[in-house]
C-alpha cells in the first residue's frame, strides 16, 4: 500500500494495516507476534527472507507492519506493536528513557548513501558529504526527502544541519514526499534530482531495474552515514498486553547465530545488503 495523496493520509496507514493484520485468522495453537519496523526491512524482502526461519526455530508467527522509524515507536509507545526494528539510535536511547521499550540491542548494520542522476548537474560526485549538500543547495538542485520522521529522514536532517546550519525545508528546490523509501527514490528519479537512501534500499531498487537504474550513487563512504539497526521491546510494564515472552524470543534469535548469519548471506544481485553486528551472550 503506497501513499499517493496528503501526507496526512501516510500517516494513519500504520494504523489501518495493524487493524487488517489483526482482523485475520488466529489459530489458537499458534502464537502470533506483531513487529513494528522500518521501511527498508520489508522493501528489501530481508523479513519474507527471515520471518520462515524464525517461525520454523519457534512456534512463533511473525507478523509486521512497515512504517517509518518514527511512526513504528510510535506504534510501541501506544501499544499496538510487541517488539520493534528499527535504525535511529539516538531516538532509540531516548525512547528506552523515556520507559516505553527495554532491552535495545544492535542486531546489523548498513550505510547510508547519496544518489542521483549519473549527469549529476550539482557537481556532487566524489566530494566529501558536507561540500556534496552544499553544492546541492548552491546549484539549487532538486533533492527529495522523505518528510517522514523516518530514521532515514531523521539522519538526513543532522546532515543538512552539520552542512548548512539548517535544514532547507522552505527552498523550493527541497521536496518532502512522506513517503516511503522507494517511492521518494521514484520522485527523485521522475525530477532528475537527489536524494538519500540506505544501500541496503538502493540495491533492492538497482535489481528492479535490472542492474541499470536511472539514480546512481554519487556519495558514500564517509562515517557518519553508518546506519545501525537495533530490536527494541516494548515495555511490559506500561503496556501488559504485549507479548513480551515472544518479543524476547525473537530479540535473542534476530542475535543469535543462525539470524547473523542469514542476515549476512543475504543478498541480491550478488551483493550484501546488510552485515551482522551482534553482539553474542
Amino acid at each position: 500500500m503506497k501513499c499517493r495523496h496528503a501526507k496526512q493520509t501516510c500517516d494513519i496507514l500504520p494504523y489501518l494495516l495493524l487493524a487488517l493484520l489483526f482482523s485475520l485468522p488466529v489459530h489458537a495453537e499458534e502464537k502470533q507476534l506483531l513487529l513494528a519496523t522500518t521501511t527498508s526491512t520489508d522493501n528489501t524482502g530481508l523479513l519474507d527472507y527471515l520471518a520462515p526461519m524464525f517461525t520454523g526455530a519457534t512456534p512463533i508467527k511473525l507478523k509486521w507492519v512497515a512504517t517509518g522509524t518514527g511512526k513504528a515507536l510510535k506504534l510501541g509507545e501506544n501499544c499496538d506493536a510487541d517488539v520493534l526494528l528499527v535504525h535511529a539510535p539516538s531516538a532509540e536511547k531516548k525512547y528506552i528513557e523515556r520507559g516505553f521499550g527495554i532491552n535495545r540491542r544492535e542486531l546489523m548494520y548498513n550505510d547510508f548513501v547519496i544518489i542521483g542522476p549519473a549527469a549529476d548537474p550539482a557537481a556532487i560526485g566524489k566530494k566529501e558529504l558536507q561540500l556534496a549538500l552544499q553544492s546541492i543547495r548552491a546549484k539549487e538542485s532538486v533533492f527529495v526527502s522523505r518528510g517522514d520522521n523516518s530514521g532515514t529522514n531523521k539522519k538526513e536532517i543532522s546532515l543538512w544541519k552539520e552542512a548548512l546550519a539548517a535544514v532547507p525545508e522552505k527552498e523550493p528546490w527541497y521536496l518532502q514526499t512522506g513517503q516511503g523509501m522507494l517511492a521518494t527514490i521514484g520522485v527523485a528519479a521522475e525530477r532528475g534530482g537527489y536524494t538519500m537512501t540506505d544501500r541496503g534500499t538502493y540495491i533492492k531498487y538497482e535489481a528492479n531495474h535490472n542492474g541499470n537504474p536511472p539514480l546512481v550513487i554519487l556519495v558514500e563512504g564517509d562515517t557518519s552515514l553508518l546506519n545501525q539497526y537495533s530490536v527494541l521491546e516494548v515495555n511490559p510494564k506500561r503496556c501488559p498486553k504485549v507479548k513480551n515472552d515472544l518479543a524476547r524470543q525473537f530479540s535473542d534469535w534476530m542475535a543469535g547465530m543462525e539470524a547473523q548469519k542469514a542476515i549476512g548471506d543475504f543478498r541480491l544481485m550478488n551483493k550484501q545488503l546488510f552485515t551482522p553486528n551482534a553482539t553474542q551472550e
